[in-house]
């Protein structure tokens, strides 16, 4: 027993010495982070340093890969965040209360480091827990946020060390007012109203013109009608073959269709509107009786070569269908 007493008291000024040094190391790279005013940056031998044990802190690792050449594009979108989370920390735990150290380890100055910790992907955040004081865990393992989801905010990092490290203070993040998006959304709010009080007398006779409308709501109902929709949903081809070794235009059946079969459709309802509305409203105006017959003779002409063509095609869509009009 006394033997073990001496070697106890033996051992007592090396643990003094191993937490004075341990306790140095968070006051330097504590006073590099405030200087940097965010994370400090690591290569291989700063990482090992600030990580090894014996340590009375925590130390928040962001393993990255920042060159172009690795092509990582959540590293670059997530290192503003990660820089913009450990200068509000910083800043709000100047004095190191929370013995907690912000770093980054990029791929190109710690390879070593990526092939110790066998690391496929990246970003990587590690968080290490204390091996000695209060808050202590031996085992030194450290905490792995995953980055699986997409993350590339700060908002759930910050979440997330909260919960790993409930003992210490948690300055609160406050992401900063984006000055320039507003004065760009201000600027382009104004260009707008500016824009539109300076071309409301040439643009409002444009908007208010009916005839502009009309056109509008019948090329959209011509459009839905003859199935534009059907084809963007179901993705139909443009044209089919007939087995002959021939084009067919109209595909059999009402659950089938083919792009150019909408189109021709489309084509003869608008002849059709365009044949009716000239009989209902231009040929009443003619004021040559003469002319005005021809008219009549002409646009009743179309309609009915065109209604026949579409009967004939709806034949072709059911075989069933027992009426047609000549010519077709």
């Amino acid at each position: 027993m006394r033997l073990l007493q001496l070697v106890t008291t033996a051992l007592l000024p090396f643990t003094a010495l191993a937490a004075k040094k341990s306790s140095d190391r968070f006051q330097t790279n504590h006073a590099k982070q405030i200087s940097n005013s965010g994370p400090v940056k690591l290569d291989d031998k700063a990482y090992n340093d600030l990580t090894k044990t014996p340590r009375d802190y925590s130390v928040a690792v962001l393993l990255t890969a920042l060159e172009a050449r690795f092509g990582c594009k959540l590293c670059n979108e997530f290192q503003p965040e990660w820089e913009l989370l450990g200068k509000q920390w910083t800043k709000g735990d100047k004095k190191g209360e929370g013995r907690l150290i912000f770093a980054t380890l990029d791929f190109t100055d710690g390879k070593s480091t990526f092939q110790s910790l066998m690391l496929q992907t990246a970003p990587v955040l590690l968080l290490f827990p204390p091996t000695t004081g209060p808050n202590a865990k031996p085992d030194n393992i450290p905490h792995r946020f995953e980055f699986a989801s997409g993350t590339n905010t700060a908002e759930p990092i910050h979440a997330w060390i909260t919960r790993q490290l409930p003992s210490i203070p948690h300055p609160a993040f406050v992401r900063p007012i984006n000055y320039v998006k507003i004065a760009v959304i201000s600027t382009a709010v104004v260009g707008l109203i500016t824009l539109v009080t300076v071309a409301a007398p040439y643009i409002l006779p444009v908007i208010q013109n009916r005839n502009l409308w009309a056109a509008i709501s019948l090329i959209a109902v011509l459009l839905f009608t003859s199935g534009h929709m059907f084809n963007h949903i179901r993705g139909v081809p443009y044209v089919g073959g007939d087995g002959k070794g021939h084009v067919s235009y109209f595909a059999g059946g009402f659950q089938n269709q083919f792009g150019m079969e909408t189109q021709i459709v489309a084509a003869m309802y608008g002849i059709l509107s365009f044949a009716t509305i000239s009989l209902a409203l231009k040929v009443p105006r003619m004021t040559d009786p003469r002319n005005q017959q021809i008219a009549v003779f002409v646009w009743c002409g179309v309609i009915l070569g065109m209604y026949s063509f579409l009967l004939s095609v709806f034949r072709i869509k059911n075989g069933g269908y027992p009426f047609w009009l000549p010519p077709f």
